[in-house]
């Protein structure tokens, strides 16, 4: 059993109030030295508000924080970096077109002499290649981040955390873009600076990746603390109950009696670009065709080929009993098959643009008048119904998207489809990098699509999500369907054997 940990951060009372809404009420958080403490809650909790004060970027109203028993006054970021605390952000801040070097000492260059005009590079770069051997990077400081992974971006972030002596390192969401490699990497290193004495504020919807890595975990709930957790006595049950503010007895929703109905959709030995071979399967009206395997199995890139973004290289496909082959995205909306894409901020939605304005975007041209005017009430009527139908927290449809969680942003994006009465529905990692409450949503909704008779194509790395929600499971490896599971013979160790190619054909 780990000693108890001596305080490093206080943060008591806290208390932040924006026009019209107070979005955190007598907050507490606690942060030992050398702990990962998880920070945990449902978009909109006010996890991301409590770290901007921690942060500097924003103050609060009432509330002290002490960090290693003094109080401290964090009126700016820079005055947060003095005191130790480094945010590294889920969507990195480094500048591709500067080398390694260059990044982890932006805004903090070392200079040669006394002179104004000239940087240390050498310097720079001895002291980046110890920090990279630090955080377990065996790269050249002067390689262009341009060309790094996501995982080693990470590296680099916590190498620049690193550079400035952080006592406090805050996460917000590491994983999200990692392979299964990445994340384990990053584990060794956030245990190692564990090691080291430095307090690491973890902030992650994945329930599994919480209960491995925290020594403790914080809730919040709707701005406010609910409470604290050790490691020892949390169970996934418990936090979600003391996220949501009940029981969660069941992940999914309950399984009617689906009447699964013919062929909507069938690929003949359909060749993805780069794939060794071709694939074949079908989705019938009213299922849920779950596609399981490892990044880089080519499971986004057959979806994509299903949705015209690439052209497939040989074999065919049926739609509704017809010839299907799309050469781009267009063909596949005008056939009523859309895709909900893995990456909803770059590839799903215009995030300046409205709620209304995406809803619209895919159809747009229903909703002219005379060629040259868009009917904006008529926009505004079906968008409402899209909010009404998917339960989308938005103050009104002429919100814009850039705005809302992103629990509520994947529901902009399924709505937008759902006004276009689509006929399959492809969504690739449907409920990636939101809360468990959101989640539950998005499950509910897909079990009625289902029940309406719409076929339903769901790309998942959470495994739990795979087998709760699918009729079938296709099982991937290296860009080949290994074998497609009935509900009944899909238990977790046979999809990750075939994931894995312990098991095959």
């Amino acid at each position: 059993m780990r000693e108890p940990h001596p305080t490093l951060l206080v943060m008591r009372g806290i208390t932040k109030r924006f026009p019209g809404v107070i979005a955190l009420a007598d907050v507490q958080l606690i942060l030992g030295r050398g702990e990962v403490l998880a920070l945990m809650g449902e978009n909109g909790a006010g996890k991301s508000t409590l770290m901007k004060i921690l942060g500097g970027a924003h103050q609060p109203d009432a509330g002290e924080i002490r960090i290693a028993d003094k109080p401290v006054v964090l009126h700016e970021i820079a005055e947060a970096k003095r005191q130790g605390i480094a945010l590294i952000h889920q969507e990195l801040m480094l500048a591709p077109n500067l080398d390694i070097a260059g990044n982890i000492f932006l805004g903090n260059e070392r200079r040669a002499g006394s002179s104004v005009g000239w940087l240390d590079r050498s310097s720079m770069h001895k002291q980046a290649g110890q920090l990279l051997r630090r955080v377990g990077l065996d790269l050249p400081a002067t390689t262009p981040v341009s060309r790094l992974t996501a995982g080693q971006m990470q590296m680099v972030e916590i190498a620049k955390a690193l550079s400035q002596d952080a006592r406090i390192i805050i996460m917000d969401e590491p994983t999200s873009s990692l392979t299964l490699g990445e994340t384990r990497q990053l584990f060794k290193i956030i245990r190692d600076l564990r090691a080291e004495g430095i307090g690491i504020i973890y902030i992650s919807h994945r329930m599994e990746e919480v209960m491995e890595i925290a020594d403790r975990i914080t809730v919040l709930r709707d701005g406010k603390w609910v409470g604290d957790l050790t490691a020892a006595e949390a169970t996934q049950d418990k936090i979600v109950a003391m996220m949501v503010g009940r029981p969660l007895s069941a992940w999914f929703p309950p399984r009617a009696d689906r009447k699964v109905g013919e062929i909507v959709l069938e690929a003949i030995d359909l060749r993805v670009p780069g794939a060794p071979a071709g694939v074949s399967f079908s989705v019938r009206r009213g299922e849920i065709l779950g596609f399981a395997g490892l990044v880089g199995s080519g499971r986004t890139e057959l979806m994509e080929v299903l949705f015209g973004v690439h052209l497939a290289r040989g074999g065919s496909m049926r739609l509704d009993g017809q010839p299907y082959l799309p050469r781009h995205a267009r063909d596949a909306i005008d056939r009523g098959l859309y895709l909900a894409p893995e990456d909803r901020k770059r590839n799903g939605l215009v995030l300046p643009m409205s709620v209304a304005q995406n809803v619209s975007l895919p159809n747009i041209a229903n909703y002219g008048a005379g060629g040259f005017w868009l009917m904006r009430g008529r926009e505004k009527q079906v968008a409402s119904m899209e909010v009404d139908r998917m339960r989308i927290k938005t103050p009104s449809v002429s919100r814009k998207v850039v705005n809302l969680s992103g629990g509520n942003q994947q529901k902009v994006v399924l709505g937008k489809w759902l006004a276009m009465n689509p006929k399959v529905l492809v969504l690739d990692e449907p409920t990636r990098g939101i809360d468990v409450g959101a989640k539950a949503e998005i499950y509910r909704h897909m079990a009625t699509l289902g029940e309406s008779g719409i076929a339903i194509i769901m790309v998942s790395s959470d495994m739990e999500e795979v087998l709760g929600m699918s009729d079938r499971v296709a099982v991937m490896r290296e860009r080949r369907i290994e074998r497609v599971l009935n509900r009944e013979e899909a238990t977790q160790e046979k999809v990750a054997a075939l994931m894995t190619g312990v098991l095959t054909r």
